[in-house]
Parts: C-alpha cells; sequence; structure tokens
C-alpha cells in the first residue's frame, strides 16, 4: 500500500453543483486531503471556506487541460483525483483507493449515475449502471458524434474486485502525482486541443506505456448526466471533431514517444475479445484512411 496525502482536482466551469462536490469530497474522506479547483467562469457557491480547498482563477477561461495541470503543479499530495464539477462519491472513497494502488496504475471508481437535485445516487432497473468497464470502439466512419475513438460501456462479467478495463469516461480517475508527470508529462494540448480525448490520452498513455488503468469496484462515484434537462454547463470548442480524429490517427500510426507497446498489441493481445472490432480492422482503417 502506498500511503500519502490525496489533493483532488476539480476543472470547473459554471457547473450549479460544483460547491456540493467539493463538499461531498470533504465529507466522505478518510484520509489528508487537499481539493484544488480550477474556476473557469463563475465562482462556486457557496464558496466554500475549508481550509483543505484552494481555488485559481484567472483573468480568462484556459480550458479543461491546461486547468487540471495548473491544479496538479499546486497539489502537495502523493495522490492525485480528478473529478468532474458534478459528482458525489463513495464513503471512504480515497483510502480505499489507496489500499491497492500501485506505482503504474491509473484507477477509476465503479460509477453511477447521480441524483443532483436531491443529491443522493440513483438507483435504477434498466441495468446500465452500475458502469465498470469501458471499451474503445472501432473508428468507423459515420459514427454519431465523429470518426474519433471513445470510451464505451461495456457489461463485461467478471468477478475481480480490481480488474483491468480498456477505458473510462474520464470524469473521475486516480493515480499517483508522479504518474502523472513523470509518465503522462501532465495534459497536452497539441493535436488535442483544450477538451478532446481526455480518457483517450489517459488510456492509451498508460498501456501503451507499460502502465495498467484498472477499475476499482469496492468504491464508487456518481456522475451527473446532464442530457436535456441541464444542457451542457460550456460549449465545446471548435476543433473537438478534428482532435478526436488527430487522436486516432496518432495512436493508430505509432507516433507516441516512449511506447513501450505498438498499438496492435491492446487490440490483438491485451484485450482481444474487444467488441466492434472486426478481425480484418486493420485492412478496414487503410481503406478508409486511417494509416499514414
Amino acid at each position: 500500500m502506498i500511503k500519502g496525502k490525496l489533493s483532488v482536482i476539480i476543472p470547473n466551469y459554471n457547473s450549479p453543483f460544483a460547491a456540493k462536490t467539493i463538499q461531498d469530497i470533504l465529507d466522505k474522506s478518510k484520509g489528508d486531503i487537499e481539493v484544488i479547483v480550477n474556476v473557469e467562469q463563475i465562482w462556486p457557491e457557496p464558496l466554500s471556506t475549508d481550509a483543505r480547498v484552494s481555488y485559481i482563477h484567472g483573468n480568462k477561461p484556459i480550458g479543461m487541460r491546461a486547468g487540471i495541470n495548473a491544479c496538479t503543479k499546486l497539489a502537495t499530495g502523493e495522490f492525485l483525483m480528478k473529478i468532474d464539477d458534478h459528482c458525489m462519491v463513495g464513503e471512504g472513497f480515497d483510502e480505499i483507493l489507496k489500499k491497492d494502488m500501485q506505482e503504474n496504475f491509473v484507477v477509476i471508481p465503479r460509477r453511477y449515475a447521480l441524483d443532483a437535485e436531491n443529491w443522493k445516487r440513483e438507483e435504477r432497473t434498466d441495468g446500465k449502471y452500475p458502469i465498470d468497464y469501458m471499451y474503445i470502439d472501432f473508428p468507423r466512419k459515420g459514427k454519431e458524434h465523429d470518426d474519433g475513438m471513445h470510451g464505451v460501456p461495456w457489461k463485461r462479467e467478471s468477478t475481480l474486485e480490481i480488474d483491468a478495463t480498456p477505458s473510462m469516461q474520464g470524469s473521475c480517475y486516480f493515480m499517483t502525482r508522479d504518474y502523472f508527470w513523470k509518465h503522462l508529462g501532465g495534459l497536452r494540448e497539441e493535436g488535442y486541443g483544450q477538451f478532446a480525448q481526455e480518457s483517450q490520452e489517459i488510456g492509451f498513455k498508460t498501456w501503451l506505456g507499460g502502465g495498467q488503468m484498472m477499475v476499482n469496484k469496492l468504491t464508487w462515484y456518481a456522475h451527473l448526466h446532464k442530457g436535456n434537462r441541464y444542457g451542457r454547463f460550456y460549449t465545446f470548442p471548435s476543433d473537438t471533431v478534428e482532435a478526436s480524429r488527430w487522436s486516432a490517427k496518432h495512436w493508430l500510426n505509432n507516433q507516441e514517444p516512449n511506447m513501450i507497446h505498438p498499438f496492435d498489441w491492446f487490440i490483438n493481445e491485451k484485450f482481444p475479445n474487444m467488441p466492434s472490432w472486426p478481425s480484418d480492422w486493420r485492412e478496414q482503417l487503410k481503406g478508409m484512411g486511417w494509416y499514414e
């Protein structure tokens, strides 16, 4: 078990639930903790005066990636957890995540849906939740959102409490601070822009760089699905689709420096039964112009 303080990083962009998220994290944690919030525009209300909470508020918005990096540069904990500004967490989440942590892990708690108005975890019967695993979808053109690779919920049968997952949503993840800077190199804007492909950048850097992305089913978080009721608290940057396509080409063509494994290893060896990937995926991708 790696011991130490946890720094919780929250990129905040006008969410009406940011203050509740901050307080929930403080209330549910059991160990040494700090919360660092990058405020892009509107301050969370009511503003927490807890000594464990600090804020960054610049003269103008700097974007999600730069905001996460800025918070992480101020972090004093051995551990980092990034979480969206519209989430609640399970009791003692911090100590549970620390207990089975390894230096090369990126860990995601089990995910549920949040009933934000009543501030409780939704109890649904449609079978969608909890979400433990996400797979990377095949970059077939003409998909609903764009041509890139994205994480998709995967109902995968496993009795393991801590298990490997190909991808994540990106709304909550946990790692050591050293891993974030020394292995991931922080979050980059070149190619990705300010917003797109956060989970793919972290996931592929981890798996193809010799690390492991794991789901820890012993604890959880609940994330607000904003949908039509709330809309988005922000506007997608104009380069989001272009950045998603850039990311797919970047990884499919093995253009990331310091890779231990090629992309083929991820599909054929590590997760050979991942949904949506046909046996002739290389040939199909060549025909669609993904290779350079």
